[in-house]
């Protein structure tokens, strides 16, 4: 009988066994990556999905996926993919240009579903497809010449094509299982249960207890299988930032998505052989309701926006790395210079509400101000509406909710002020700008201007890198002077890591490169 010996952690065992025990905060939306939109949801598809071009660690840049190569026109409209013959999906069955081909018809024939569906307008005849002009989808750019090549026509030029194509909006989806579950239309989600879900990346669905665990492990059919380095991976959604660092010290995860405002300084004096520090391309703002008759007035939108003190909020509360945000764009993308144009003076912010007939707060409508289950979001939540009354005389109810009631109420506008944050999809100021167009699914605010609709649309068609530069800042200005939103600050992603985990590179987007990650046994924590 041996004494003393400690019991094997969680980490411990997992490692062992070539698992990744992973915090993925709140309980994901759906496992259909053609609808969801949030992180929790896209880092699972990441694991079970993999598009035409995946993307490198790291650099981010596009590498082959299910496609071993491509060309592309001298115009830059045409892109001709060619896929890795044998291709299967996770159940054993092939898997064709015809499957991705399927996928793209199945976002586009919705009119009110998948939120990410605009991505795919830059197909030629795209938009006019999804709007319901004609139903042949022949007609829109996606020709299936064989089994194995695919082509791809665009309405314009795109820079950012091949980097985009890395995004779950792009994905197969198994044509057969979700004409089964008759849900090519549908949003129910059957197809994606375990014993029902079919993909086609590194690893399959295992199994999904609701708020509890999503288990998924190496997909034997996957093209690259045996270089796949992992067993498996559990996805634990929790919501609360706190509870995931305890998790975390008590040997129960390998990383955490996150860490609880405040508490870097601790980790870098107690456990700076865990504390992780990296950039992401995220913006962290205030959403207004337009269509609520007092944050309709502009003016009460910038007296909200310049009663603030960012560099306060970020220095003294979150103290994460976190930057003050005075535009949309983060000012950490390639090429492109955001116009900070937004102010902060809490006298003109008085002087503002005021003029909206709110004198000192007189009369305003005490708002309510939703935001999903974190401690972090909740601290910010009282810091603005303990700014709000201090320095404009207007009260603020504080609403929190569990993240699939937070986006289904955001998406339906059935909200007045809402905490929300935006991640780019790519490397490119469109993909912060683009999705306040009017029909985009991503924009919740209720507002709509067709000045800067167009010059979205001038930034699409142009193949002159300056000029296109020129039309987004113009479209971004037009977005804060309108105070369409009031940004709070720029993310910078701090977490914990154990060293046991190899191969994860810092990345804008934090992306996590599943396929080649390990866990080395040696590592001590």
């Amino acid at each position: 009988m041996m004494l003393g010996c400690a019991r094997e952690s969680a980490v411990e065992r997992a490692t062992r066994e070539g698992v990744l025990l992973l915090g993925n905060g709140p309980e994901p939306q759906t496992l259909d990556p053609h609808i969801s939109t949030g992180i929790p949801e896209l880092n699972i598809h990441m694991a079970l999905f993999e598009g035409l071009v995946s993307a490198e660690p790291g650099t981010l840049n596009p590498v082959p996926g299910a496609a071993m190569r491509w060309d592309v026109s001298a115009d830059g409209l045409e892109y001709r993919f060619f896929l890795n013959q044998g291709l299967k999906w996770s159940n054993g069955y092939p898997l064709t240009a015809q499957d991705f081909a399927f996928a793209y018809e199945r976002i586009l024939i919705q009119t009110s579903l998948p939120p990410m569906r605009p991505l795919l307008f830059i197909l030629s005849g795209a938009r006019d497809f999804n709007r319901g002009d004609h139903a042949d989808f022949s007609r829109v750019g996606v020709v299936v010449e064989d089994p194995y090549t695919l082509l791809l026509r665009l309405e314009n030029p795109v820079p950012f094509f091949l980097n985009l194509l890395a995004h779950p909006a792009w994905y197969p989806v198994p044509k057969e299982v979700i004409l089964r579950h008759n849900e090519q239309r549908s949003r129910d989600g059957h197809w994606t249960k375990p014993g029902n879900h079919v993909s086609n990346g590194p690893f399959r669905l295992k199994r999904w207890l609701p708020n509890e665990v999503i288990e998924v492990e190496r997909n034997p059919h996957y093209r690259n299988a045996d270089t796949v380095k992992l067993s498996g991976i559990r996805f634990f959604p929790i919501a609360d930032v706190a509870a995931e660092e305890r998790a975390f010290l008590a040997g129960q995860l390998h990383i955490t998505s996150a860490l609880p405002a405040g508490r870097v300084p601790h980790h870098q004096k107690r456990n700076p052989q865990f504390l992780r520090l990296d950039p992401y391309l995220g913006t962290y703002y205030i959403l207004p309701n337009h269509n609520h008759p007092a944050l309709a007035d502009r003016r009460v939108r910038q007296a909200l926006s310049m009663a603030l003190n960012r560099s306060d909020l970020t220095q003294h509360l979150l103290r994460a790395g976190q930057r003050p945000a005075f535009s949309f764009t983060p000012d950490t993308l390639p090429d492109y210079q955001p116009p900070a144009i937004l102010e902060e003076n809490a006298s003109q912010a008085r002087e503002l509400l005021a003029a909206a007939g709110y004198p000192e707060g007189r009369n305003f409508p005490e708002l309510t101000f939703m935001f999903n289950t974190s401690e972090s979001h909740r601290l910010i939540a009282e810091y603005l509406q303990e700014t709000w009354r201090r320095e404009l005389g207007i009260r603020v109810q504080l609403q929190n909710q569990e993240w699939r009631a937070y986006l289904q109420n955001r998406a339906s506008g059935r909200f007045e002020l809402a905490r929300a944050a935006w991640i780019g999809d790519y490397q490119d100021a469109h993909s912060f700008l683009a999705m306040w167009m009017t029909h985009s699914g991503n924009n919740f605010s209720g507002w709509s201007n067709t000045e800067f609709d167009s010059l979205i649309v001038q930034s699409e068609q142009t193949r002159d890198s300056v000029l296109r530069t020129k039309l987004l800042q113009q479209a971004e200005s037009l977005l804060l002077e309108e105070q369409v939103v009031i940004p709070l600050y720029f993310y910078a992603t701090a977490y914990l890591k154990r060293p046991e985990v190899v191969g994860l590179e810092p990345s804008l987007l934090r992306w996590y490169p599943f396929a080649s990650l390990s866990l080395k046994t040696e590592a001590h924590p």
